[in-house]
């Protein structure tokens, strides 16, 4: 396989001037490149750009791929989006990492190249992961967590925390993700299990409805500068702004009216037997749908064989007619039809029968070196 490398750049808070666009153009004359956008592939050579630097000018999320085992996705998040200390506690390994701008955080989650969880032969061109991805950004700014609870599990399944580690914070909803937080744990190939484990036990994200009481008392008390604060944003056409910044705020309201809703941290050790348990589950409902399959088929199997027992002269007229035509794909399907035969007789006890046709059909065919050749190997009968 030839090398392969994706780059894909979004703007989602505000559109590329022309100059900026220009200065992108510079330095990729072969990009695509829109007021939003900046995507490149290269089979040979390299991006000449700083994708670093793309993102703390330019961009609000980044995507790159390549086939030796290596991805990247970055978001650009504003600072108060997130707190520090819950920014500290998530990004202490290779695969989630965190720099501070001036104005903003820009989170990079990694795939490495020599993770043993990859396999080169899985690798596909880009499929549409920036589109599957890029919504992340909106569950954090949001303050929904979770995708950087899963920055954290890759480093789990790569062995970077040690067993007694506990959980960096401890969320809800990790038996019920989202999407694109699926697709975050498909790009950085976290142990699928390892991840339906940490749902096991979980609480889920929604515990009940909205108490309206309750949201009253925290409405009550809020200070005027900030109602003040919520209504300008909506007022100059930032609804979705304000949303988000109000959610986060009752979020946090929540957990300190309610600190044990927030749960109890699990140690690394813990969530490994939650782990065997997904991996025993996963296995009893593969064999289940295995088994489920394999019914499936022998009803349809045992019905086409009733079906060819009602005329058997009719289909030993076809496997003849296959045989006599003298080529391949003619002897494929006389083949098969001779191991049709075989079943539907077993199948109504009448196996002498077919051997005493099977033997005539021989008689006729037995020159054909290429025929006789496909019969031994279905074993219905030795060579010579």
């Amino acid at each position: 396989m030839s090398e392969y490398q994706y780059y894909e750049f979004l703007a989602v808070d505000r559109p590329l001037s022309a100059r900026e666009m220009d200065h992108l153009r510079a330095v990729s004359t072969r990009a695509q490149i829109t007021p939003v956008s900046f995507i490149n592939e290269y089979n040979w050579g390299n991006f000449k750009g700083d994708s670093m630097e793309f993102m703390r000018r330019f961009f609000d999320a980044h995507v790159y791929l390549a086939n030796w085992g290596e991805a990247l996705f970055m978001v650009r998040l504003p600072l108060e989006a997130i707190e520090e200390q819950t920014i500290t506690a998530f990004c202490t390994n290779s695969h989630l990492t965190a720099e501070k701008l001036p104005h903003h955080w820009l989170l990079t989650w990694s795939l490495l190249g020599d993770t043993e969880d990859y396999d080169p032969s899985d690798f596909v061109e880009e499929t549409g992961w920036m589109a599957r991805l890029a919504p992340v950004r909106e569950e954090l700014l949001r303050g929904d967590l979770r995708s950087l609870y899963i920055g954290w599990l890759r480093a789990v399944s790569s062995g970077e925390v040690g067993d007694d580690n506990p959980e960096p914070l401890a969320l809800k909803g990790l038996g019920e993700l989202t999407l694109p937080q699926q697709a975050l744990s498909e790009l950085l190939v976290v142990d699928q299990d390892l991840l339906a484990g940490a749902g096991i036990g979980n609480p889920p994200l929604q515990l009940a409805e909205v108490n309206t009481t309750v949201v009253d008392a925290w409405l009550d008390q809020l200070p005027q500068p900030e109602i003040k604060k919520y209504l300008r944003l909506l007022l100059s056409g930032k609804g979705v702004e304000a949303e988000r910044e109000l959610k986060r705020h009752w979020a946090a309201w929540q957990a300190e009216q309610i600190p044990e809703v927030q749960g109890t941290c699990r140690t690394v050790v813990t969530l490994e037997q939650l782990a065997e348990q997904a991996k025993e589950r996963r296995l009893r409902k593969e064999e289940q749908i295995r088994s489920q399959a394999e019914a499936e088929r022998k009803k349809l199997r045992d019905k086409k064989l009733a079906n060819l027992a009602k005329d058997f002269p009719r289909a030993w007229k076809a496997a003849h007619a296959e045989a006599g035509k003298g080529y391949a794909s003619a002897y494929d399907a006389a083949c098969r039809q001779l191991v049709d035969l075989r079943d539907a007789y077993n199948q109504q006890a009448m196996s002498a029968s077919f051997q005493t046709e099977f033997q005539l059909f021989m008689d006729k065919h037995r020159h054909r070196k290429a025929l006789m050749t496909r019969l031994v190997k279905a074993e219905l009968c030795r060579a010579n």
